[in-house]
Order: C-alpha cells, then sequence, then structure tokens
C-alpha cells in the first residue's frame, strides 16, 4: 500500500514537466552546484514544472530551492526509510512520501514529459538507466537527457559506445539518449521534442 502525504499551492498548468534525476550529494566541483541551480531556475523561468526525488540535500535541494525561487511547481516524491536520510524537502509544491523506489520512479514517470539526469551517483545512474531501459522496450516515447557537465559523463558514454562496437548495443539506442554539455541546448530540445513549448533563453541570459 502506498502511503502519500501530499501538499498543493494553487498553480496554473504548467508549460511542461521535466523530471531531473541528480546528486543527494553536491560533489566537490561547485559547477556541479551552479548548473543545478541554473537548470531549476530554467524550468521556473520558462513556465515549467520539476518532478524530482523530494530530497533537500546535495544537487536536488540545489535544484528544487532554485525552481521554487522562479515560481516553477515542484513535485516531490520520495520513499519513506529516506525522508531522513535525504531530508524530504518540505517546501515542495507537492511532497508524495511512498513505500519503495518502485512507486517513487512509477510516480515520477508518470508526472513527466521528458527526463533528465544531472551529475550524480548511483541513484541518478539506477534512475536514468531504468527510464533509458523503459523507452528502448517500448514503454513510453519521452525524450532522455544527460547533461555532460564538465566531461562528468565522458566515460560512460564511451563505455556505451564501446558496448556498440562490441555488439552489445545498436546505434538507434544510443540515439534515444540526448547528451550536451550546454545546459541551455539540452532543456530546449527536451522540451521540444516532448511535444510541449517554452521561449528561448540561453541561462545566461536569465
Amino acid at each position: 500500500m502506498t502511503s502519500a502525504t501530499t501538499l498543493t499551492k494553487p498553480a496554473t498548468k504548467p508549460a511542461f514537466s521535466l523530471c531531473v534525476y541528480c546528486g543527494s550529494r553536491p560533489g566537490h566541483s561547485p559547477e556541479f552546484a551552479a548548473v543545478a541551480e541554473a537548470v531549476g531556475r530554467w524550468i521556473g523561468e520558462h513556465g515549467g514544472q520539476l518532478v524530482y526525488g523530494g530530497g533537500h540535500n546535495g544537487l536536488m535541494g540545489i535544484l528544487a530551492d532554485a525552481a521554487l525561487a522562479a515560481g516553477a511547481r515542484v513535485i516531490g516524491v520520495i520513499p519513506k526509510a529516506l525522508v531522513e536520510r535525504e531530508w524530504a524537502h518540505q517546501g515542495c509544491t507537492e511532497l508524495h512520501i511512498v513505500e519503495n523506489m518502485h512507486e517513487r520512479k512509477r510516480i515520477m514517470a508518470e508526472h513527466a514529459d521528458a527526463f533528465l539526469a544531472l551529475p550524480g551517483g548511483i541513484g541518478t545512474l539506477e534512475e536514468f538507466f531504468e527510464v533509458w531501459s523503459w523507452r528502448q522496450l517500448g514503454y513510453h516515447n519521452k525524450p532522455v537527457g544527460l547533461l555532460n557537465q564538465d566531461g562528468f559523463y565522458d566515460s560512460l558514454l564511451a563505455f556505451l559506445n564501446a558496448a556498440v562496437q562490441n555488439g552489445f548495443m545498436s546505434d538507434w539506442q544510443i540515439d534515444l539518449i540526448r547528451s550536451d554539455s550546454d545546459a541551455t541546448l539540452l532543456l530546449e530540445a527536451l522540451v521540444q521534442a516532448a511535444g510541449t513549448t517554452a521561449p528561448t533563453a540561453r541561462l545566461d541570459q536569465i
């Protein structure tokens, strides 16, 4: 049985809904925090909705705080076992506290028009790979993005291309991922591919 706590605040219908996966730690480079803040701000400035893991720590908290400050509607989804570890963000427009990770990922996916992975650890990678796998299996047709900030995912992308070269994957599966080091270009591409629209503006112009 799913246990959900929802905090609601009045909001207009968002122009798009972006599910973002990212670390519950800030990472060593200040650039990781900067890009999480910029992505959250972009979502809010462009009338979007953020869907994320509901935590207040690390990049997750930075992302959500920036989105809220910019006027975005923010949906957080967190398993009750992680409420204390990731410090559930009580400022979310909606905060869903669920039984397990399966419910968390299902609810996040249902509320999203597109998916984006920022730098993060094992949880970020697991969520990214699952939603990518779902797409290549045809369970959804929502765009999936990987923000390669400062080459963070260079090694991962090289590994995936090696898997293709060794016959374990096909080029079309790699092509399902939209990867870019430019956050603005990637965000615009994901929103457009999802069939939603947002005004064009670079993050450094916001």
